[in-house]
């Protein structure tokens, strides 16, 4: 594995590990059986890397709690319910008094609640080192503070990639740079990847615990332990500032204004940590993976905002390609060659 910078520090650290398989809009409907089925995967997947790696990864099955404080909120309320149904969620409209009772630092000015059992959370950082842990186990060499400049193509085939100091040659090539893959110019034809700041911020907070993730459309929440006082993962912006990795006061106030909205108690929690990342976005909102129609090539990139919960289906997926070359899930609409057609053809010579 060939890293630019030290491994699992770019979009994979800076997550909040939220494990969501519900649509957070119409782009997202597609994405939502590979949601299921990767959500399904977590708790295997969690058990291997951590027997493999000797480490923990945090991973919490307590659901989540969607928030709406609208004066329309029984009508949306319903509405969500009805559509999670409809794709196969078990989402359910919670009564108020039921909701406090379960998250006693909620707001008062809640109008309305739904709890989604299934969703999880888990400490993306603790992950990603436990997975680059877990491969070093198995015989994978990690190199961090190597560039890949070009992928070395001959033909129709990949062969490697070049970085700036030698060749590497393998019989398969996997492109997962996140929103940097489209600086490659072989891969940019099939990963038009752009990059979308998210800023976070981390508190400390001794007010009454907070048990699953909570979420309104303005923000969310996601208990990070169960300790006293307890760390919280607060976030986040959407920023379309090209590669611009850069803190804002505005974006950092929006955050916690959302999170007081949904827990007031955090008015008095202490900020520990702010930070921010590059999320991989497309296009069309959804992930590139699959094979090109360059031999040996395997794109899995754009996940936007959803890297962390796709990692054990998009493993599963790439190892299928590779070993068995065919899979077993559908995965067209997600295929590297929705773009390849719109691009001008490479150069293969």
């Amino acid at each position: 594995m060939l890293d630019r910078q030290e491994a699992g520090r770019e979009a994979s650290w800076a997550a909040a590990g939220m494990l969501q398989a519900s649509p957070e809009n119409d782009d997202g409907l597609p994405l939502v059986p590979l949601a299921r089925a990767s959500l399904a995967l977590y708790p295997e997947f969690a058990a291997a890397i951590e027997a493999d790696s000797g480490r923990t990864v945090g991973l919490r099955r307590n659901g989540a709690m969607e928030i709406l404080f609208s004066s329309d909120a029984v009508r949306e309320l319903s509405a969500l319910v009805a559509l999670h149904r409809s794709l196969g969620l078990p989402t359910e409209a919670l009564p108020l008094d039921e909701a406090f009772k379960m998250e006693p630092a909620l707001s008062p000015h809640a109008q309305a609640a739904a709890l989604l059992p299934n969703e999880c959370a888990i400490d993306n950082r603790a992950l990603t080192d436990a997975v680059l842990a877990a491969a070093v186990a198995r015989g994978a060499e990690v190199r961090a503070g190597v560039e890949v400049e070009s992928l070395l193509v001959r033909g129709a085939r990949v062969e490697g990639a070049i970085t700036g100091g030698q060749r590497f040659t393998a019989a398969h090539v996997v492109l997962a740079a996140g929103a940097f893959s489209s600086r490659l110019d072989v891969a940019r034809r099939y990963a038009p990847t752009l990059p979308v700041r998210g800023q976070m911020i981390a508190l400390l907070s001794s007010a009454p615990p907070i048990e699953r993730v909570l979420r309104s459309t303005r923000g969310y929440i996601v208990p990070r332990d169960d300790a006293r006082p307890q760390r919280l993962v607060a976030g986040s912006t959407l920023e379309n500032v090209g590669y611009e990795k850069r803190l804002t006061p505005e974006g950092v106030a929006r955050i916690l204004e959302a999170a007081k909205e949904i827990v007031p108690g955090l008015a008095a929690a202490d900020v520990v940590e702010t930070w921010c990342g590059l999320r991989p976005d497309t296009p069309d909102h959804l992930p590139i993976l699959g094979p090109t129609d360059l031999d040996g090539l395997t794109i899995a990139t754009g996940h936007f905002r959803n890297g962390i919960l796709l990692a054990p289906i998009t493993a599963k997926l790439v190892a299928e390609w590779i070993t068995d070359r065919h899979t077993s899930f559908d995965w067209e609409v997600f295929s590297p060659l929705r773009f390849a057609s719109l691009a001008e053809p490479h150069d293969r010579s």
